[in-house]
């Protein structure tokens, strides 16, 4: 059961019901997430606002997904690893793709790099190495995908801890964190 009320969209009114409206047409649903967060519609407004500014961004949708199921499992996150399951199925992630994500792991070098600098960023707390920076680099990630990364890294860590406060009730397929993937790695505990 959720700790924070989650806002029936037909019941909002004001700031509340106009975000809530956009994130319904946008996705064609009302996700508990969004709906949790329009109890300060300041909130709702940032995240979408955060979230629909990196969208416009360098990193493929794919890559965001990616890099959001690797915080996810990180952080222990079960509603945002459902929802990112979910999502990056919709986005054409295949299954294997997203059991590595999980593990910051990804065929792709250029993307693996990414999430490995991702991963880094979490568990540092972005007080990477000059070895995950150099790496980064080798990849071929530039200035700006650099800040991308982090960018989505905090974007993900926000959404992470407010569902942890609000233990909001999962509106998805349930995937549970911290179960050994194919990819060989667990989420850090």
């Amino acid at each position: 059961m959720s700790r924070i009320t989650a806002i029936n969209p037909v019941q909002a009114t004001g700031k509340a019901k106009q975000l809530l409206d956009a994130v319904q047409s946008k996705l064609g649903l009302t996700p508990n997430l969004t709906r949790a967060l329009a109890n300060s519609p300041a909130a709702l407004e940032a995240y979408l606002n955060f979230s629909g500014a990196l969208a416009s961004g360098a990193l493929h949708a794919s890559v965001r997904e990616q890099i959001a199921l690797a915080v996810a499992e990180m952080n222990l996150c079960a509603y945002c690893l459902s929802a990112h399951t979910a999502i990056g199925a919709m986005v054409g992630l295949k299954p294997e793709v997203i059991t590595g994500a999980r593990s910051a792991s990804a065929a792709d070098p250029k993307t693996d790099a990414i999430l490995k600098l991702a991963r880094a960023i979490v568990v540092q707390r972005g007080e990477i190495s000059e070895g995950d920076f150099d790496s980064a680099r080798q990849a071929g990630i530039t200035d700006g995908e650099v800040a991308e990364v982090v960018a989505n890294v905090a974007l993900n860590i926000f959404t992470n801890y407010f569902n942890h406060v609000a233990q909001t009730d999962i509106d998805f397929p349930k995937v549970e964190p911290g179960v050994e993937s194919t990819a060989g790695t667990t989420a850090i505990r």
